[in-house]
């Protein structure tokens, strides 16, 4: 049965029925009417809703519309959803933008939070170690006062004029050095050293930025542990020295307080001990494993660019550009005598001899010169070098000594010579910046434009390795010529050995 509202000419979807005149309505079409009109719409008899009566039948579908029924029609209703579609995906665009601009913002905050915090941190620590200082100079200043008064040596010693030696310190020295003379006489050649095939295939094995700080970008100096050869110190410009750990390419300790570059680090052989010097003017004697400064050794009125360990191990002697040397105490930080050379405008390296009793130092007018360590006094010069001289080295077994400056020449000396005389010159395309003769003195590595190495005696060069990026500025060898290691400008750490 098909019921056709009487108003709307449509299927109703809740037919009633009116009472008055027995026709069929669609109930919401016929509510409004009576609401408006109070009548039956098809006999205008009076209507009211108590006389509509509900009918009862089953739910019809109602047929589509006719702009629904047609292709045009149908796209149409598409093009609508596919517009409504896009309008929201649109919203939704700007939702995420907001977002993602709202969270930059965030991070934006976090970030300068934390450098702020990291800023803070730092002053912390410096005036912490500003305060350290002050009190360990306190002590090295009680210690020296009481020392004076008790012994008289130790009270010329204790004069920052003083060009002479205490006594006792002169007996120790040589007392040290027959011992060392005799042991480097018969040391022989080590059966497990690297031969010189295997040094000419070395490879770069390790390379390790970010030790120092990119502000100021720059590794100086380094050495190499002489019973850890995984452990690493490096001196950068960024005022820091750091402690590197090669087995687990990690940065192990940071010695902070030196207020200019560190131009020359070494580590103690058989203690706990670093010893650092600066632009700064001074040397700082550190204890690595908890980073603390010992003594603050203030010996020099310009920077200080290299500081030598007396192979007694109880003495360092510290060179400056203000043309002197100072041979200072390690236990104690005293500086027992300095020396000035008056023939130079400044010391840029030294060396101590591995005997102990002799001091190379190198100046800025090209001069290599050699010093009696007991009567600090000059007993012999090289002028050989035209421009200021960056490295002296001794080979260990005492008998040649290699210099090197920025004439770009690096110069070998016999010191067996009645009359020690340069027995070879090389030629280099820079200037080098750093030699190091391994500990069985039959290798010599040069750093600079590149890495070379040369076999002692022959004085040939067996292998040469670039550097990608930077001049180096620092090398040492590895136990038994094992490896290199290098340092430079890119604040690289890199290892050449042989490839595993």
């Amino acid at each position: 049965m098909s019921l056709v509202c009487g108003l709307s000419g449509e299927a109703p979807e809740e037919p009633v029925v009116s009472r008055v005149s027995g026709g069929i309505f669609e109930r919401r079409l016929i509510l409004k009417y009576i609401a408006e009109n109070g009548r039956d719409p098809l006999t205008e008899e009076p209507l009211g809703e108590h006389d509509l009566i509900a009918v009862k039948v089953p739910k019809t579908v109602r047929p589509r519309p006719p702009s629904a029924t047609s292709i045009p029609a149908l796209l149409k209703t598409l093009q609508d959803e596919w517009d409504a579609l896009m309008l929201e995906t649109f919203k939704l665009k700007q939702h995420y933008d907001q977002s993602q601009k709202e969270l930059t913002h965030t991070l934006y905050q976090h970030d300068a939070a934390c450098r702020v915090i990291a800023r803070l941190t730092r002053e912390r620590d410096a005036a912490r170690q500003a305060l350290a200082n002050v009190q360990v100079s306190s002590h090295a200043s009680n210690a020296g006062a009481s020392a004076m008064d008790t012994e008289g040596d130790a009270a010329a010693a204790a004069n920052a004029g003083s060009t002479t030696l205490p006594s006792q310190v002169v007996t120790a020295m040589q007392e040290a050095s027959k011992p060392l003379s005799d042991a480097r006489r018969g040391r022989k050649k080590p059966a497990g050293l690297t031969s010189q095939d295997a040094i000419a295939q070395f490879q770069q094995t390790e390379a390790r930025s970010g030790i120092h700080s990119a502000s100021q970008p720059g590794i100086l100096a380094l050495d190499v542990h002489a019973a850890d050869p995984f452990r690493v110190v490096t001196g950068g410009a960024d005022k820091t020295a750091k402690l590197f750990d090669r087995s687990s390419g990690q940065v192990t300790g940071t010695l902070s307080g030196h207020k200019g570059a560190v131009k020359s680090v070494l580590f103690h052989p058989s203690s706990d001990v670093v010893v650092t010097g600066s632009a700064d003017r001074t040397v700082r004697v550190w204890t690595s494993s908890n980073e603390s400064c010992q003594h603050v050794i203030q010996a020099h009125t310009k920077e200080v660019t290299s500081v030598t360990l007396q192979p007694t191990g109880r003495y360092v002697v510290s060179s400056g550009l203000d043309g002197k040397w100072a041979f200072s105490d390690i236990e104690t930080g005293a500086t027992y005598a300095k020396q000035h050379d008056p023939q130079s405008s400044g010391l840029t390296t030294a060396q101590f001899h591995p005997d102990g009793l002799i001091l190379a130092t190198g100046s800025v007018d090209g001069v290599v010169r050699i010093w009696d360590a007991n009567e600090m006094t000059n007993v012999l010069n090289f002028s050989e070098h035209t421009a200021p001289i960056t490295s002296v080295v001794f080979s260990e077994n005492g008998y040649y000594m290699a210099s090197a400056a920025q004439d770009r020449t690096v110069r070998l000396w016999d010191l067996r010579a009645a009359s020690p005389q340069s027995i070879q010159q090389m030629q280099v395309e820079d200037t080098v910046h750093a030699l190091a003769f391994d500990l069985s003195g039959t290798y010599l590595a040069t750093a600079g434009p590149d890495i070379r190495v040369f076999l002692a005696k022959q004085w040939k060069q067996i292998a040469q390795f670039t550097t990608p990026t930077a001049t180096s500025t620092a090398i040492k060898f590895g136990p038994n010529a094992s490896f290199l290691t290098t340092a430079g400008m890119d604040r690289h750490l890199r290892v050449f050995s042989t490839p595993s």
